[in-house]
């Protein structure tokens, strides 16, 4: 048998640790001296140790992992519960890779202050475009609140746009716009060019207005990090006497399946200021 403390060296966990799963009854010593009160282990009772640590890292409460080891809990709930524990996992995952690639975008427009290059940027025009389109509503106009929005508009635009045997005659248009509720939050477009009747049914078609004016620049990488490109286009604007009208359009140029190569076009009406 091993003393509490061999014990948590072996199991790589605290000796603290083992004492609270005595208490809840999670892990119980093999034997108690009654007279020192001292705890005893054995080495069959690692493999009850790894289940409940194992468990407890998957986001499992301690009632939770005490069932499960007891095997209060059936293997086919406990396989489900697992499969919605790691779809949590990856969803969290996938928001903290967004995040991370965001403060990223925000420090290269920290460090490219004062030197931001607008040479890119070109005045032009735009003519009406017909589009297809379904909206919803994000939060904010953050990436962190656009990206969950947009991304299943998409995708459940373009299998509408399957199902109704209507192919795509252009590149997405994405576009964006207050909400008539307000509080900042944003009524997102997710629309792509078509060359079809005006209409209304599983998607709407309508024409989008030409803007007389509008200050463009191309931006490459995932929409994630456009916050460099877009503050660079904010600077042009503001340093050749413009203020812009609206929210920019963002034209999908290229779409590959890896978001680092995407090549988007934004395009900000503008007025004289």
């Amino acid at each position: 048998m091993f003393t509490i403390g061999d014990f948590a060296r072996h199991g790589r966990v605290s000796v603290r640790m083992l004492r609270h799963y005595d208490a809840t009854g999670l892990l119980r010593p093999a034997h108690v001296d009654p007279v020192s009160g001292y705890r005893y282990y054995t080495a069959a009772q690692l493999a009850r140790l790894n289940r409940v640590i194992a468990l407890k890292d998957l986001g499992f409460t301690l009632v939770q992992v005490k069932d499960i080891v007891d095997e209060k809990v059936g293997a086919e709930e406990l396989r489900g519960m697992l499969r919605l524990r790691r779809a949590e996992l990856e969803t969290a995952v996938a928001a903290a890779r967004a995040r991370l690639v965001q403060v990223e975008a925000r420090l290269r427009a920290i460090e490219s202050e004062g030197h931001m290059s607008t040479n890119d940027v070109v005045l032009k025009s735009v003519p009406a475009v017909r589009v297809a389109e379904l909206t919803a509503t994000a939060e904010s106009f953050q990436p962190e609140d656009i990206s969950p929005v947009i991304g299943p508009l998409y995708d459940e635009l373009f299998r509408r746009l399957r199902a109704a045997g209507v192919t795509p005659s252009g590149p997405g248009v994405a576009y964006y716009e207050d909400a008539p509720e307000g509080a900042g939050r944003i009524t997102v477009h997710a629309a792509v060019q078509v060359s079809v009747p005006l209409r209304d049914g599983a998607f709407r078609v309508l024409d989008l207005p030409p803007l007389d004016q509008a200050a463009t620049i191309v931006h490459r990488g995932s929409m994630d990090g456009v916050l460099p490109t877009a503050q660079s286009l904010a600077h042009w604007i503001d340093a050749n006497g413009y203020r812009s009208t609206a929210y920019p359009r963002e034209i999908n140029l290229e779409c590959p399946e890896n978001r680092d190569d995407w090549v988007t076009e934004l395009q900000t009406p503008v007025a004289p200021a």
